[in-house]
């Protein structure tokens, strides 16, 4: 049997449904293929699960100084399994949640994997699909590293890692990305003893140099070992050997070292190295086929996905060109305290004029009321406009949108002043640093 659609979508995660919403939206007739459960890797086994259990290992953690607030807080303790079960809990909801609000537009949704027949066909459960616009959206897995596969017992993926219903008292983590960073403070926040393992040079590379020296001190702060510029040479009989000598025991192994994309069946076309090759407009080779999400390996962020998903579908449906800027999107780091940043960072700027300003939070009467002043705002301006900007503090995911703002619309920085910033909060942080850029700052000493 043969059906006829407008868009074809291969992969219900973030891309794959935003792009279903928003074609239904304008009026095309939509078909969405995933074989799982909608909601992709970031409902399912990313940030959804893992911002749940960070969570409750966060609470747990600011229990245990309640004392210093006058709450008295005798015989604290946890149960994981609870903690376990409720993220189980909200996944399922979600995931019901989402179905109903995709077939709520009208989008067929195909539980069957497809698979490419011709540029314009697909098949799926004995079915024929013709789409005259097609969007990849199938994601990504995890990583492995040659020699260290995961056996899903002692190596794990981090899709692994959210089966455990019972925590190990000691964890080797191998890499310090977002991923391994976040599985590190919740296990050292629920009183385990985390080791982690990093090839390069510093911790989370891929930040401001600023934000990886904090992190190290948060690190020995909360008695997080680690090693850096340091790779796993051999794992025998649950003993690991690291490149420095170092000999290891962990009860596990979690290899956080990223993720690869999950190719359709039957696509062969151009890729740029393992990832789909896509123009300006995300289209592929293929004029009509598109790829967005983790499998272009633009950015592997959920909320980069639902950007791209948009502006594929206003590009087909209006012609629009679509608005991507991989410097213009934020990262964010989860657990206490967040970590964010968007834009330029400071090596980046290297033989460009540019000004600097790095504003503690402990100057903050906020920060001082919720005994959170380990953190800092920075940021760095280059032709009176922020260029880049880097928060180590409570509520940076939230604070980064204001600096992501200012970016996108090339907004002046004399501008930003004119706004008027609530005291006592967090976001003061944002109109210091900015002040800072001219040593203007109000809360700081005179230098």
């Amino acid at each position: 049997m043969e059906k006829i659609f407008e868009l074809g979508i291969i992969g219900g995660g973030p891309a794959g449904y935003t792009a279903a919403i928003r074609a239904a939206q304008k009026g095309l007739s939509v078909v969405l293929f995933e074989k799982n459960s909608l909601g992709g890797v970031c409902l399912n086994k990313g940030c959804i699960p893992t911002k749940t259990i960070l969570h409750c290992s966060d609470l747990y953690k600011s229990f245990r100084k309640a004392e210093k607030f006058g709450i008295n807080t005798a015989e604290l303790s946890y149960d994981y399994e609870k903690i376990f079960n409720r993220k189980n809990e909200i996944v399922q909801k979600l995931q019901k949640s989402l179905t109903k609000l995709v077939q709520s537009y009208g989008v067929e949704i195909i539980p069957a994997e497809a698979k490419f027949i011709s540029h314009d066909k697909i098949e799926a459960d004995k079915n024929i699909y013709t789409c005259k616009n097609i969007i990849i959206a199938t994601g990504s897995k995890p990583s492995g590293i040659k020699g260290l596969e995961p056996d899903g017992v002692f190596v794990l993926t981090s899709d692994d890692i959210l089966n455990l219903a019972n925590l190990p008292q000691k964890i080797l983590i191998i890499g310090s990305g977002a991923i391994g960073v976040e599985w590190a403070r919740i296990f050292s926040a629920l009183d385990r003893e985390v080791t982690i393992v990093e090839v390069a040079d510093r911790l989370l590379p891929a930040a401001d140099v600023d934000v990886s020296k904090r992190l190290d001190r948060l690190f020995k702060k909360s008695k997080i070992k680690f090693f850096t510029g340091t790779m796993v040479e051999s794992i025998q009989n649950k003993t690991v050997t690291l490149s420095n000598s170092q000999i290891l025991t962990p009860d596990i192994v979690l290899c956080a070292a990223g993720r690869e994309p999950v190719i359709p069946v039957g696509l062969e076309f151009e890729k740029n190295g393992k990832f789909v090759k896509v123009n300006e407009n995300f289209q592929t080779n293929f004029k009509n086929i598109y790829a967005a999400g983790d499998v272009n390996g633009k950015i592997q962020l959920a909320h980069s996905a639902i950007h791209q998903a948009l502006g594929i579908v206003d590009y087909i449906t209006e012609g629009k060109k679509v608005h991507f800027d991989i410097d213009k999107v934020p990262s964010v780091i989860y657990g206490s305290p967040e970590i964010a940043w968007v834009g330029k960072t400071e090596d980046k700027l290297t033989g460009a004029e540019y000004k600097v300003s790095n504003f503690p939070v402990s100057a903050l009467g906020k920060a001082f009321a919720d005994d959170e002043i380990d953190g800092f705002v920075k940021v760095l301006s280059v032709n009176d406009k922020i260029a880049g900007a880097h928060i180590v503090c409570p509520e940076a995911s939230s604070l980064i949108h204001e600096f992501a703002l200012m970016i996108d619309n090339g907004i002046k920085t004399d501008d930003v002043l004119n706004t008027v910033f609530a005291h006592p909060t967090y976001s003061e942080a944002v109109f210091e640093s900015i002040m800072g850029l001219d040593n203007l700052n109000l809360n700081l000493p005179r230098s």
